[in-house]
Parts: C-alpha cells; structure tokens; sequence
C-alpha cells in the first residue's frame, strides 16, 4: 500500500513537472481576428460603417515539457529557442516591456499616417527616452529599468537620441552623470557613474537600449485601448481603422478585412512573424481578405537564409495548405492597402 501510494505521489509530481516547469523555449500558435471598433475611437468619426477591419495576434507562451512535446506533433504551432524571441542580454520583464513599446510606436506611427493621408494637422511632443535594456555589470546596473523614462541628464533637457550620444561622446570612465527619471508616474533623481563593459561597450557609458518617447495631439482626438496587446504588427490595421472613422465613406466597403503588418513613418508596412499562423486565425474567422507584407529581403539576409521568403509568399503557402478561399493580399505601404480597396466593387448581401 505504502509503495503504491509512493508511485502515486511520485507521478503526480512528474505530471506537474511537465506541465507547468518553464524551458527556455517559446511555443506559438493561432491567436484571434479582433475587430479593431472596440479599440479604436476617433472623436466623432464615423460610425456607420458595414465593413469592419480586423487585427490578428498570435498565441505565444513559455514552453513546458508537455507543451513542447505536443507542438512537436501538430502542424500549426512553432517551438522557438529563447534566443529566437528575446534579443541578447534580454530578460523576461525586459522583453515584455520592449513590446508594449513597440505596441506604442506602431499606435504614434499608425496615427500620423492616417492624419497625413486624411491631409489633417497633428502635432508631435517629445516626452522623453524610453528605455528598454540594461546592460548587465553596466554603470545603470541596478539604477535604471527596463520601462524608466530618462526626463533629464545633467542639465540637459527635452531630450533626444542625438542629444544624449552628443553629450556623452566626450566623457571618461568614471564622470557621474545626474538623471531624472520616470517611474511609475513618479520621478527619481539618479545618478551613474560611466564605465565600460568589456565586449559590450566600446567607450565609458550608462549601458541602456533605448528610443524616443513621442505622442501626437490631434483634433479630432484618437484613442486607441490595446493594454493587453504587445508588438508592432496591428500598425497597418490601425491605420486603416482610424482612416475609417476619420473619412465619411467606408473605406472596408462592406467586407470583413484583415491584415497584419508594422507601420513605418512614411506609411511603408513591415515585416513581422508569424504570419503563417495569423492566415490561420483570419480563415477561422471568415475574413473575406487579408492584407499581408510584401517585405523585400536584403540580399544579404538572403544570403544566409536562402529559404527566407517574404511575407506575402509565406502567407501564400499557409493559406494553399489550409485551403482557405480568403484572399491574401499584398502590400508595400498604406497607400498599397488603400488603392486595393477604392477599386472594389462594395459587398452585396445575398
């Protein structure tokens, strides 16, 4: 009895252990097709639209031994090593907070290109760096944040990228560098003390990843609520919904459209990953079409993947072997997407 209940315990730990220990490993797969209306409000735009447009995300998790084994059987998920997802030097936390940025850029990004093609003003404010990695063994080390907000440094303020590599092109190991940072909505007075770290900093420096934190004003006023969505590749969609709302007519003419892309500044849409998957969850949910980037590989990224394709072609091929009837689209920029839908014919309903 005792050595049977011994097996007992022992296979209940062994099944807890393989179904929820974490490996270093991602598994992903189909997420959803998201109307973005819910998301997107543009202060009296548009409202009476029949189309609607659509963001699609995709699922992605840490690994467990039982996940991992059962993404191997099945043909729509996808193991990737943590290296594959994270960038060197890149924890949890920091990964996270990378995204939501990216999620933030793609949302500045989607805007102004919506105002640009809908010739309305806006105007950009900087808010800042945002920063996204510290170095390890850095002079931020333990001071600064993955998510912090550099305000100021020494008694330079309204910064930019520019200023900072400016400013610190002439400094020595060991200067201290006075800064103010947000956090949380709170401000903190820091300060660093400037070193190298071998293999990774050339010259004395803080040791942050970081970009500028801009927002746009606008009128109408744009808002946007995707809290739970990270990365940057509902940039296209986004801009294609506030151009809906934004616009009398309906751009979607009456179809249900999805797509995926980032946005660039001048409105170019960029490669993202896993769009194989994204076909996947737009055909789950019947979406008449689907734009997707047509990204052109650098000859040299070529060179060492010569079975990289594009995102357009990728896309193909998902939606060959699922024998979907939607339509997949290709797209270099908005204007791509946009010229796609003025020469529809609108939806009938039969």
């Amino acid at each position: 009895m005792k050595n049977r209940k011994s097996i007992l315990v022992f296979l209940l730990v062994l099944i807890a252990a393989l179904s929820f220990y974490p490996m270093e490993s991602y598994i992903s797969k189909p997420g959803g097709a998201y109307e973005l209306t819910p998301f997107v409000d543009v202060d009296g735009g548009d409202e009476n639209d029949e189309g609607t447009m659509s963001l699609l995300t995709i699922a992605l998790a840490k690994a467990t031994p039982l996940t991992y084994a059962y993404a191997k059987m099945v043909n729509n998920q996808k193991i990737y090593e943590a290296n594959e997802i994270r960038n060197e030097d890149e924890d949890e936390k920091e990964y996270n907070v990378r995204q939501l940025k990216l999620m933030s850029t793609s949302q500045f990004n989607a805007i102004t290109v919506a105002f640009n093609r809908a010739n309305l003003p806006y105007e950009v404010i900087n808010q800042g760096i945002f920063i996204f990695n510290v170095v390890e063994d850095s002079a931020a080390d333990g001071v600064l944040e993955a998510g912090d907000k550099l305000v100021t440094m020494d008694k330079l303020n309204d910064l930019t990228e520019e200023k900072i590599k400016t400013y610190l092109s002439d400094k020595k190991e060991g200067d201290i560098i006075q800064l103010t940072i947000e956090r949380d909505e709170k401000e903190f007075e820091k300060e660093v003390t400037l070193k190298t770290v071998p293999g990774v900093l050339d010259k004395p420096g803080i040791g942050i990843s970081y970009t500028q934190d801009k927002i746009v004003e606008t009128s109408p006023v744009v808002h946007i609520n995707s809290e739970e969505i990270g990365g940057p590749s509902a940039g296209l969609m986004f801009t294609l919904e506030i151009l809906n709302q934004l616009l009398p007519e309906d751009i979607s003419k009456g179809y249900h459209i999805a797509g995926t892309g980032g946005i660039e500044s001048d409105g170019t849409v960029g490669r993202i990953g896993g769009i194989d998957l994204k076909v996947i969850a737009a055909d789950r949910e019947e979406m008449d079409f689907m734009f997707a980037p047509d990204d052109e590989i650098d000859s040299a990224i070529l060179a060492n993947n010569p079975g990289l394709t594009s995102n357009y072609e990728e896309a193909l091929k998902s939606a060959k072997k699922i024998g979907t009837s939607m339509k997949i689209v290709p797209v270099k920029t908005i204007d791509d997407a946009l010229a796609y839908l003025e020469q529809l014919e609108p939806k009938t309903t039969k």
